[in-house]
């Protein structure tokens, strides 16, 4: 049967929303907002909502949302559910395509940054691949040194000594550009370096492709004291500075947390920011949402005002029964369950609120597990557990109930029978466990903290487990904390919260101590300091200490601190000699201090353990033609096409490693695979152009060249080959033009000064040439074909 009239879901929100009263001040302040124009001084483009927990800011944030629809405006709410920038662009695109606005090119981006992330290392590696092309002689020591780790920080500890800040920023800017330019693309490794660089000019132009077809555009970020220690920098940045475009004039942000803005970002912005703090209901507000409700009786009324403080969320709570005596409200020790469902006549829906409590969060499925109501009534209590005051929808998926309602129901439900308690949390945690274990049937096993969906499922089994206290639940809690910092910090946090979260609602001291630790120290030093902290006191068995220490030796790396890295990484082999991963993380760090020997011997080791990776065999085929192995490097790449055909990485240094064996057919053969499987790869077209100049194709050559710096034309190398290339054809002019902006680029790179000046020469401009010969020769001493160039300028000019 068609359906003709509101979904259930329609007339779900509109209950809830019909019970919103109260609050009118600050509905009228931000109804007023759309009756004035973006120009007009009066109109503010941010509000902040904040107050104590229970007061009723999501209701708030709600009804505004509801507002500003009615006003025309796209709208999209996001809350903690989402962990980092990538996880609430996803989410806002998600509701606008609700809205029948899709964010297509952010979609694109997004996807491709889950998929980049893992090709990181790869690219520091190649990066040194144009070492061999001519940077300068600074440029290879500070490169080798490692002055920076994938393009971030400089270097630190003992190798600092060995450079001046000239050329630490030198060489930073030189290694950066080049790992840009090999892993793929310029966008690509910015997606995994600095995802929010890429990712919000796309929304910020997708947001104003969007206000063109709506009046206004409300954002609202909820749990603002969970979310601003990533989102507050990012939305100060994007609202106050043009760095990353233009935000539509009609867009207006809210955020809703515990605390005020932070004055030290925000207080000199006054004039477009609104503070709007929020206590409980005054005595008015409450008795008008209960009078809404037909709750007039003053004996009641009284009675709700004492139990409930004004508490939006306790006032609408009770109010929902329609009391019609004190007696029906409860007394002042009333356990939470009287509280809040005395009220309720229906065994079966009582049981069910009571039930659902236990879980953190909800959806249909979990409801089914936790409530154990029969299979007739099951959607109907849902649907009334979905209206109830104290439950919040997130996103339309999952639900959650308020904390001030739900810490105390599960207080009364564990004292009431603690034996119940357990056994409830046992038998949600072996639902979550079977759900897990169905998810992981079809996922790569060293990727699955990395996917949300699995991530998500193992947290809630951990969670009911450390309730349940069962036995080996701390341990085990503390070694997913250890693999979670794999996926991140982000992710290594909602571990922490887990602990924490047990620990208080299950009044377990040990995990919500545990959790408290790792959650400040994730706060104040991130990964290392947390995994650390687990190395010295959580007793881990010696596979995870391995794993912790290897961890901790990439963090390590990428921060700069490449000699304690190292330390981390030999303890790491040290306590699991079987641990592949971290020999072949210690050989990248090898290969970026320039020790092509170490790399290559610990790279032998992690093939013989893991002869079947494909990653494995590559990188050292890499190592080898970084070495002049060229033999060795072959052989390696070849068995790594064998054993992965779709890896463009293989095909393209093998095709490089062929070049320089002087056999350009192979090389050609390589390198045209390697595109055929990703067409836009700029080092591997800036290769190719090199075996069209061994075969005297400068059409192709040129081509290539151009096709590469299409996808990324801050790439010095590339600009300096096609200078190369244009100053050999006699377009010397245009020749100066690309070696103009490669020096613009790296200044100190000795072989485009070489060939800049060899075109000024040609051009009779000789007093240029000669300078730019003489910073060739004075960034890289003894560089033949600079000085004899310099001489043949000397040789026709009057110069001294």
């Amino acid at each position: 049967m068609a359906q003709t009239g509101p979904s259930m879901q329609d007339l779900i929100r509109r209950r809830t929303r019909a019970g919103f009263v109260g609050r009118s001040a600050e509905r009228a302040l931000f109804r007023a907002n759309f009756a004035t124009e973006p120009h007009d001084e009066r109109h503010r483009f941010r509000y902040h909502v904040h107050g104590n927990a229970g007061v009723g800011k999501t209701f708030l944030l709600r009804e505004w949302e509801q507002i500003a629809r009615e006003q025309g405006a796209l709208t999209a709410r996001v809350d903690d559910g989402a962990g980092s920038l990538p996880e609430v662009l996803a989410e806002i695109s998600r509701q606008f395509a609700a809205q029948g606005r899709r964010m297509k090119e952010l979609d694109r981006l997004l996807a491709d940054h889950r998929e980049r992330r893992h090709e990181a290392e790869l690219a520091a590696l190649a990066a040194q691949a144009e070492e061999e092309d001519g940077p300068s002689a600074g440029g290879r020591l500070a490169a080798r040194a490692g002055v920076v780790a994938l393009g971030m920080v400089p270097v630190a500890g003992p190798l600092a000594g060995l450079l001046d800040a000239d050329q630490l920023a030198e060489g930073a800017d030189r290694l950066r550009t080049r790992m840009l330019a090999r892993l793929r693309d310029h966008e690509d490794a910015q997606l995994v370096l600095a995802p929010e660089r890429i990712l919000t000019p796309v929304f910020l132009r997708e947001l104003t492709q969007a206000a063109g077809s709506a009046p206004w555009i409300a954002l609202f970020f909820d749990t603002y004291e969970r979310t601003a220690p990533y989102l507050d920098p990012w939305l100060h940045e994007t609202m106050t500075t043009d760095r990353h475009g233009a935000v539509p004039a009609t867009a207006v942000v809210v955020t809703a947390g515990q605390r005020p803005v932070d004055p030290a970002r925000w207080g000199g912005l006054r004039d477009f920011v609104t503070d709007v703090p929020l206590g409980p209901f005054t005595e008015a507000e409450a008795r008008g949402l209960l009078a809404g409700r037909g709750v007039t009786a003053e004996p009641v009324v009284r009675e709700v005002l004492r139990l409930t403080g004004g508490l939006p969320v306790l006032v609408s709570t009770l109010a929902e029964s329609r009391p019609a005596d004190p007696d029906d409200v409860g007394d002042p020790s009333a356990t939470a369950v009287d509280r809040f469902l005395r009220w309720e006549r229906d065994p079966v829906r009582r049981a069910a609120a009571l039930a659902c409590a236990l879980p953190r969060w909800l959806d249909a499925d979990v409801f089914r597990a936790a409530a154990d109501c029969p299979a007739e009534e099951a959607e109907g209590v849902y649907a009334w557990l979905r209206g109830m005051p104290f439950v919040t929808d997130r996103g339309g998926q999952r639900l959650r109930y308020h904390d001030v309602v739900r810490a105390p129901m599960l207080r009364a439900e564990r004292r009431r029978s603690p034996r119940g308690w357990a056994e409830r949390h046992r038998r949600l945690a072996a639902t979550f466990r079977t759900w897990r274990e169905e998810t992981e049937r079809d996922r790569e096993p060293g990727a699955l903290w990395s996917d949300e969906a699995w991530r998500e499922l193992r947290l809630a089994e951990t969670y009911h487990l450390l309730c349940a206290g069962t036995r080996d639940a701390l341990p085990r809690a503390l070694h997913d904390v250890v693999h979670a910092c794999e996926a991140g910090a982000g992710v290594a946090a909602r571990g922490a919260r887990a602990l924490l979260d047990a620990g208080q609602d299950a009044e377990a001291e040990a995990a919500a101590g545990w959790g408290a630790e790792l959650t400040a120290a994730l706060d104040a030093d991130g990964i290392v300091s947390a995994l650390g902290l687990l190395l010295r006191r959580a007793g881990l068995d010696t596979p995870t200490q391995a794993r912790a220490r290897l961890l901790r030796g990439d963090e390590l790396r990428d921060d700069g601190a490449h000699e304690q890295a190292l330390t981390e990484y030999d303890r790491a082999v040290a306590l699991d000699p079987g641990l592949a991963l971290a020999y072949r993380n210690r050989a990248v760090l090898h290969g970026r201090l320039g020790d092509l020997d170490a790399a290559i011997t610990d790279l032998d080791r992690a093939v013989a353990l893991d002869p079947g990776n494909a990653w494995y065999v590559a990188l050292r085929g890499e190592h080898h033609r970084l070495a002049g192995h060229d033999t060795e490097a072959i052989r390696d790449l070849t068995e790594a096409v064998r054993l992965a055909p779709a890896n463009e990485f293989s095909w393209a240094s093998r095709g490089a490693t062929h070049d320089r064996a002087g056999d350009p057919d192979a090389a050609l053969a390589d390198l045209n695979q390697a595109l055929d499987l990703k067409p836009d790869y700029a080092w591997a077209l800036a290769r190719r152009a090199r075996v069209w100049r061994a075969l005297g194709d400068t059409a192709r050559q040129l081509a290539d060249l151009d096709h590469a710096l299409s996808f990324n034309p801050d790439w010095p190398w590339a600009r300096c080959e096609r200078g190369d290339a244009l100053r050999m054809a006699g377009r010397d002019e245009e020749a100066i033009a690309d070696l103009d902006v490669a020096l613009t680029l790296d200044p100190g790179y000795a072989s485009a000064y070489a060939s800049r000046g060899a075109s000024l020469a040609r051009l009779g401009r000789h007093a240029e040439a000669l300078a730019d010969l003489d910073r060739a020769v004075e960034l890289r001493p003894g560089y033949a074909w600079a000085l004899d160039r310099r001489a043949e300028v000397l040789r026709v000019s009057d110069l001294p």
